[in-house]
């Protein structure tokens, strides 16, 4: 697969097992850590390596101002919620854990408030 192609149907299933496991885990307060128990967040995607064997967990805080507690910990605790997610998963081989920030919708954002900028709305205005 060249880089920059969209995932594979198979990419994409995995991931989102992935996902609706982790959810679960979260969910349910199985990791253990209090800290990490204490938080509130979403497990928005899960993006698979194509060889399946890393799973990239985009995770997005209800408090936005919490975003680095809930990346520390979730790492943290990457390799005890690997192993409560095998066995909740029938696949081969249970993919490394990787964990980070949820920013499209701050991208979005972004990108709205451009096309709601004066140079813009003047620019659009022309055509």
């Amino acid at each position: 697969m060249s880089h920059g192609s969209a995932p594979s149907q198979r990419m994409l299933r995995a991931g989102e097992l992935i996902r609706h496991a982790l959810a679960d885990v979260f969910m349910r307060g199985e990791t253990g850590d209090p800290e990490l128990e204490k938080l509130k967040f979403s497990v928005v995607e899960v993006q698979m390596s194509p060889d399946l064997k890393i799973a990239t967990a985009f995770v997005r805080p209800l408090v936005p101002a919490e975003g680095k507690k809930v990346l520390h910990a979730c790492t943290r605790n990457q390799r005890y919620i690997k192993g409560l997610l095998a066995p909740k998963l029938d696949m081969k081989f249970m993919p490394e854990l990787r964990f980070r920030s949820d920013t499209a919708l701050d991208y979005a954002s972004k990108i709205d408030d451009l096309l709601k900028s004066p140079a813009v709305a003047r620019d659009l205005k022309k055509d």
